[in-house]
C-alpha cells in the first residue's frame, strides 16, 4: 500500500527556504515585543474540552478540532458531548486566560505577554487561510487603562513596520458603541451577538448582503434600515465614556501609526468587551493582525474581575505577503567545502571547524569526480557565497 506524500488538507510542508522567511518573522516581531517589556510564555496546544466550547469564541466553536476519549473512556453509544474530552486551540487568548489563573501568583502586575505557536481551525482551506496555522499574540493582564491599548497599538504596528510593511491603517471601534448602536436601532439585546456575526461579513458581502442576513433574524425592515444608517455615526456624535476613550486612544497613537474609528468593525470573538482594532493593508484584502479589550474572559476562575487587552499579528498573511514579494532572508555567509576522496574528508571537517563561531554557515559535501559540476551549481542556486574544493588545498 503506497500512502499520499500531501499533507493534510488545510495544512501545509515548509522547505528550508520558506522556514528561514518564518524564523525571520518570527524573530522580528519577538524582538519588538521584547523591547516593548512583554516576555514570553508557553501553553499546550491540547486544551479540555470544556474550556474551549464555554466560551465566546464566535464561529470558531464550529471549527473545533476534538479529540476523542481514550480506551475505555470511549463510549462510541453516547452523545457526542461525551466523546471528547480534549480539543485543538483555536487561538492563544483563551489558553492565556487559564495560564494566569493557574500561575497568577508567580507573575507580575500587569502582566505583559508574548504568545506564539500554532492554532487549529476546522475551517475551509483557501489561499493565505488554513486549518493550522501560527498567531503571535501580545497580551497585557490586570491593567484596566487604557495605555494598555495605547501600547499594543504601539507595540504590533511597530513590528509590521520593521517586516516593510508602511501602507497600512489602524481601524479601531468598541463593542460598547457596537452595543449601543444595535440598541438604538429598536434591536431587542438580546440578539447583539448574532447581530454582530452579520456585521462583521460586511466586507466580505456588503451592505445589501448584511441587510439579506439581517431579515434572516426577523429583523423588521425600519430596524434593518435604522442599523444600517447608523453604521456611519461619527465618532464625535457619539456621549459616551467609550466613545471619549477611543478619541484619546486615536490622538495619542496618531502621532506614530495611521489609525481613524471604523463604526462598521466588528472583530468574531464574542468575548471582547472594550475596543476592538484591526491593522489593514491595501496590499492584502483583510487586515495584518486584531484584538482588543476582553475584561470579563478570566472571571471564570475568579470572583474579582480582572481586565485584558491582545493583540493577534496576522503570521501567516504576512509571511505570504513576503513571500510573494520574493523577499530573502538569507544574508549569512555561507561556505561549502567539497571534497571527492576519503583522504580529505579530515581537512575538510578541521576547515569547517575553524570558522565555528564566526557567524558563518558551513556545510561540508563528498561528491563523485564526475557530478562536481552538477554540484556546484546546485549550491550556487542554494545560496553558498564561496565553495572550496577541499583536494585543491595544501594539507
Amino acid at each position: 500500500m503506497k500512502f499520499r506524500t500531501k499533507p493534510a488538507k488545510g495544512t501545509q510542508d515548509i522547505l528550508p527556504e520558506d522556514m528561514a522567511l518564518r524564523n525571520y518573522v518570527q524573530d522580528t516581531i519577538r524582538n519588538t515585543y521584547k523591547e516593548k517589556g512583554f516576555t514570553q510564555i508557553q501553553t499546550p496546544s491540547v486544551e479540555n474540552i470544556d474550556l474551549l466550547t464555554n466560551s465566546d469564541g464566535g464561529e470558531n466553536l464550529r471549527m473545533l478540532f476534538k479529540i476523542l476519549k481514550r480506551g475505555d473512556k470511549l463510549d462510541l453509544n453516547g452523545k457526542e458531548e461525551d466523546l471528547s474530552d480534549l480539543g485543538l486551540r483555536f487561538d492563544l487568548t483563551l489558553p492565556l486566560s487559564r495560564f494566569y489563573a493557574n500561575n497568577r501568583n508567580d507573575l507580575p502586575t500587569p502582566f505583559k505577554a508574548i504568545q506564539i505557536g500554532d492554532v487549529w481551525r476546522a475551517e475551509r482551506p483557501q489561499k493565505g487561510r488554513y486549518r493550522q496555522f501560527m498567531q503571535c499574540d501580545v497580551d497585557i493582564i490586570g491593567e484596566a487603562s487604557i495605555v494598555s491599548e495605547i501600547e499594543l497599538l504601539t507595540t504590533v504596528p511597530e513590528a509590521i513596520k520593521r517586516l516593510g510593511f508602511d501602507n497600512f491603517t489602524i481601524k479601531i471601534n468598541d463593542r460598547r458603541l457596537l452595543k449601543d448602536m444595535v440598541v438604538s436601532a429598536d434591536i431587542d439585546e438580546s440578539l447583539f451577538g448574532s447581530v454582530c456575526i452579520i456585521l462583521d461579513k460586511v466586507d466580505k458581502i456588503g451592505i445589501e448582503g448584511v441587510r439579506k442576513e439581517l431579515a434572516g433574524k426577523d429583523l423588521s425592515e425600519a430596524q434593518i434600515d435604522n442599523l444600517i444608517a447608523r453604521m456611519d455615526t461619527k465618532l464625535a456624535d457619539m456621549d459616551l465614556q467609550a466613545a471619549k476613550e477611543i478619541q484619546t486612544i486615536i490622538d495619542i497613537v496618531s502621532k506614530y501609526y495611521p489609525i481613524e474609528f471604523d463604526p462598521t468593525l466588528v472583530r468574531g470573538m464574542g468575548y471582547y468587551t472594550g475596543a476592538i482594532f484591526e491593522v489593514q493593508s491595501s496590499e492584502f484584502k483583510g487586515s495584518l493582525g486584531g484584538g482588543g479589550r476582553y475584561d470579563n474572559l478570566l472571571n471564570k476562575y475568579q470572583n474579582d474581575p480582572i481586565p485584558a487587552v491582545g493583540f493577534s499579528i496576522g503570521f501567516e498573511r504576512i509571511v505570504d505577503l513576503l513571500k510573494s514579494k520574493g523577499v530573502s532572508v538569507d544574508t549569512q555567509e555561507k561556505i561549502a567545502f567539497v571534497y571527492m576522496d576519503d583522504q580529505y574528508l579530515e581537512k575538510a571537517v578541521e576547515l569547517s571547524q575553524d570558522l565555528t563561531g564566526q557567524g558563518k554557515i558551513t556545510s561540508i559535501y563528498q561528491v563523485k569526480k564526475n557530478k562536481i559540476g552538477k554540484k556546484m551549481n546546485r549550491l550556487e542556486s542554494e545560496g553558498f557565497t564561496e565553495i572550496i574544493v577541499v583536494d585543491r588545498i595544501e594539507k
